[in-house]
């Protein structure tokens, strides 16, 4: 049988896991503007630690946005009541998105208030919540179907404009095309994550939910169900790549193997093609049946401490890289132009490294106090 602990820890450790892999990323982006990269990348020119450490990181955002969506089913499946985990879904989402605008945007800009707020991955996840909110009551093969129809078919919309016509090209900003919405001189909204295909992944997660937690099942059998999602997630990934007639910019036959490699891999995020959600949905299956085969090790705690408040983790480690850069600039000065940056992608993976050291035992210490405060509602927001 399948027991709610047993989900939560390999659910958790994966969270834990991409959350970590995000702060090598946002180190990136906090101690080395001085070599940012587009989306998708300029293969010449793109040393390769510089390019498989932020190829790495796409993992992030599409592992946590399915992992909402499986969350929310399985907060259904243990109240048994689609009602309340709309009602849950939207005040969180609300509340995601309010962290956005208000507390993450400062961390970024330390600008209060803001001329400019960016609508990023917090943002793309509440409201995803809140768009989830809307369909659960849908049979499953309808949810299934948007999902799927959205994941494979919102790159066909990618030469769709609207900027002749104001009011649709702004909601058009908001759910296909990133670019900034504008209100006069007072403020602007850039929006990073737009937010279409996400609500196509955060369904997909929660079918997944549907489909292999909603039954008694072994831990076996779901592991098989999983690993098979996985698998065919990233077999099509592969063919369609290979076949680099749709789903992403074209790949390129370059000088060296390494470089084609790099072009093959070479995926858009913003917002995230087709394949860019297939390889990263797929290996982010793959790891979840992985972790759940090692959940009990004690070297998997740390992560499964993390995933429990990643929330909490996300803010406080944003914060504490904006004063660290502070700090530096203050000692050092800007030592790459208009930035304060280090030299090599190795230096970032090591303050990645030991930034997580340091701030593990916060975060073993919020998470002891958010499992025996349960009757806390702010917490289940963290």
């Amino acid at each position: 049988m399948v027991t709610p602990f047993q989900r939560l820890q390999a659910i958790d450790a994966l969270r834990g896991l991409v959350m970590l892999i995000m702060m090598v990323d946002h180190v990136r982006e906090t101690f080395y503007l001085h070599h940012q990269v587009p989306d998708p990348m300029l293969i010449p020119g793109t040393d390769e630690p510089l390019f498989f450490s932020r190829m790495i990181a796409h993992l992030c955002a599409p592992v946590f946005v399915l992992l909402t969506g499986l969350s929310a089913y399985l907060y259904q499946h243990k109240h048994n009541s689609i009602q309340m985990t709309r009602e849950f879904l939207i005040k969180r989402g609300l509340f995601l998105v309010f962290l956005e605008l208000i507390v993450i945007n400062f961390a970024w800009t330390a600008q209060f208030p803001p001329d400019v707020v960016y609508l990023q991955v917090i943002w793309a996840i509440g409201f995803s919540m809140i768009a989830l909110s809307a369909v659960i009551g849908l049979p499953k093969k309808w949810l299934w179907l948007l999902s799927l129809v959205i994941i494979f078919g919102h790159n066909l919309l990618d030469t769709v404009s609207f900027a002749d016509i104001p009011i649709m090209h702004q909601l058009w900003l908001i759910l296909h095309e990133r670019g900034w919405i504008e209100f006069g001189e007072v403020i602007r909204f850039r929006t990073s994550y737009p937010v279409l295909p996400w609500i196509g992944v955060i369904i997909l997660g929660y079918c997944i939910g549907t489909s292999v937690f909603g039954n008694s099942t072994s831990v076996q059998k779901r592991n098989r169900t999983l690993l098979t999602f996985g698998m065919v997630s990233i077999a099509l990934f592969v063919v369609l790549r290979l076949a680099n007639v749709y789903g992403d910019q074209a790949w390129l036959m370059m000088p060296t193997l390494s470089e084609t490699f790099m072009s093959f891999m070479n995926l858009t995020k913003y917002p995230p093609s087709l394949l860019f959600i297939l390889w990263n949905v797929g290996i982010g299956l793959v790891l979840l049946v992985m972790l759940q085969k090692i959940e009990t090790k004690l070297w998997i705690k740390p992560l499964v401490v993390i995933g429990s408040v990643p929330m909490f983790f996300y803010i406080v480690h944003l914060y504490v890289l904006k004063l660290l850069y502070v700090f530096a600039v203050q000692q050092f000065g800007m030592t790459h132009g208009e930035y304060f940056g280090v030299n090599n992608v190795s230096t970032l993976w090591f303050i990645a490294i030991a930034l997580s050291i340091l701030l593990y035992p916060l975060m073993r210490a919020f998470a002891k106090f958010k499992h025996s405060n349960k009757h806390i509602t702010i917490l289940k927001y963290l």
